[in-house]
């Protein structure tokens, strides 16, 4: 036989075969298509169900007599769900398949959606239930995007991972859409129950049509049987996590990803009572829905400049994180801005383009993850997920407090700014795209 190649009676080294036997596992190009429009609308219906609290806020309040300190419990409750199942939804992902951790997932906070009307009327103690659904919601959610990253990283090809994750990930920007403009209908015209309704109900029509399209029940039913039995792992689908966290690389991943998510959050939670404050007689439809209608479009290209790069044969994003540097280091610029200019109409453009060019960071920090290590990549995203909305959480905090004791925006908008490039400066240092998870022993979790 050639020099360097196995004879036919010869086994495959084990990293070779696992290699192999993942290429033949991957979707061809018109499942990738279908699979990529079906989690798309996924990921917009996970984020109608995300908002769906916040649109119907005041007329809860109202309905229910929250002040502003219980409003803020039953809103902050969903982070602290959302953060404690990152890690098991990315190591169920890599287990038993990203897509039945997703589907079993939302057809779930699908259902507890759709009934929140009932059950903030069980009793007279609304605030607890409601408090209760919130963080039940953020458990089930937090599975979804390292059950996502698992997948993708699984079953697309490397080509065009990058442009499939963009694409999925702009359902974030259209469920918040859809959810910001037909929920306030609802809200006006039938009140809020009807949102609730409203989002829960497609979501578990979605189900339906991915449970008979798209998986069979036989594959759910084994992964339940897994979940419930907790039937051995296979030995390479252990987690390799010492290996893991003795890279550079892996930490400045983590880094990136915790930069990037703080960042958005702080944006993301503080732009509008910005807006409301600074230009009182502003439109607020104007800059509740411009900066998302621009996020959509960015994100699809941040995935085909990704893609196209890499086809070209750059060493990308080794040598040339440009999603990085858009996405942390020129959408800095841009928060940085805001906090220096007294109109509208720019703060309005400043807006769109700080959280516009954050998207090229699905492109770039996510798809860095499942370079790095494939077989686990559900789980590794969820350690940097976890880490990301955390230090999201104590950001918004931190957010407020420099506005409240400065007086000034200008402090706020220096914090995303100082976030971003630190999680910047750490990836440009360490980052890299070089596997590494390929070893004949990995350790258990």
């Amino acid at each position: 036989c050639a020099r360097g190649q196995p004879s036919p009676m010869q086994p495959l080294p084990p990293e070779e075969a696992r290699r192999d036997g993942a290429e033949d596992a991957q979707w061809s190009r018109p499942e990738c298509q279908v699979w990529t429009g079906t989690l798309l609308l996924g990921t917009c219906l996970l984020y109608c169900a995300r908002v769906s609290m916040p649109v119907c806020t005041v007329s809860m309040s109202q309905d229910f007599g929250w002040n502003k300190k219980e409003a803020g419990i039953v809103l902050s409750s969903f982070f602290w769900g959302y953060c404690l199942t990152q890690v098991v939804g990315g190591h169920l992902g890599d287990r038993i398949g990203g897509e039945k951790v997703i589907l079993l997932s939302a057809s779930a906070w699908g259902f507890i959606t759709a009934a929140t009307p009932l059950l903030a009327h069980l009793s007279s103690a609304h605030l607890v239930f409601m408090t209760f659904s919130r963080i039940l919601t953020g458990l089930l959610q937090g599975v979804y995007f390292p059950a996502l990253t698992s997948l993708l990283s699984q079953k697309v090809r490397e080509s065009e991972r990058a442009f499939t994750y963009s694409a999925v990930g702009a359902g974030s920007q259209c469920g918040t859409l859809v959810t910001g403009a037909v929920g306030s209908l609802l809200l006006d015209w039938y009140g809020w129950p009807s949102v609730f309704y409203f989002s829960g109900g497609l979501t578990l029509l979605w189900v339906c049509y991915v449970y008979r399209y798209l998986l069979t029940g036989k594959e759910l039913i084994l992964a339940l049987g897994v979940l419930a039995q907790g039937l051995p792992v296979s030995r390479h689908t252990k987690v390799p996590w010492r290996q893991l966290f003795r890279k550079p690389s892996v930490w400045a991943a983590i880094s990136s990803q915790l930069s990037s998510a703080c960042s958005f959050f702080i944006l993301l939670s503080w732009l509008p009572t910005f807006f409301q404050e600074t230009f009182p007689s502003s439109k607020g439809w104007v800059f509740n829905v411009v900066p998302w209608l621009v996020a959509i479009p960015a994100s699809l290209f941040s995935g085909f400049l990704s893609d196209h790069l890499i086809n070209q044969g750059d060493p990308w994003p080794a040598t040339t994180p440009l999603p990085q540097v858009m996405g942390l280091g020129l959408s800095s610029v841009f928060a940085l801005c805001l906090g220096h200019t007294s109109s509208f109409c720019k703060s309005v453009v400043f807006a769109s383009a700080s959280i516009g060019l954050q998207t090229f960071n699905h492109s770039g920090i996510s798809v860095n993850i499942q370079d790095l290590a494939p077989s686990c990549a559900g789980f590794l995203f969820g350690v940097a997920n976890t880490a990301g909305a955390l230090a999201g959480v104590v950001g918004v905090c931190l957010g407020g407090y420099l506005i409240e004791t400065t007086g000034s925006w200008t402090s706020m908008f220096n914090l995303v700014a100082a976030i971003s490039g630190l999680g910047l400066c750490t990836f440009l240092l360490f980052g890299e795209a070089q596997r590494v998870d390929l070893s004949p022993t990995h350790e258990d979790l």
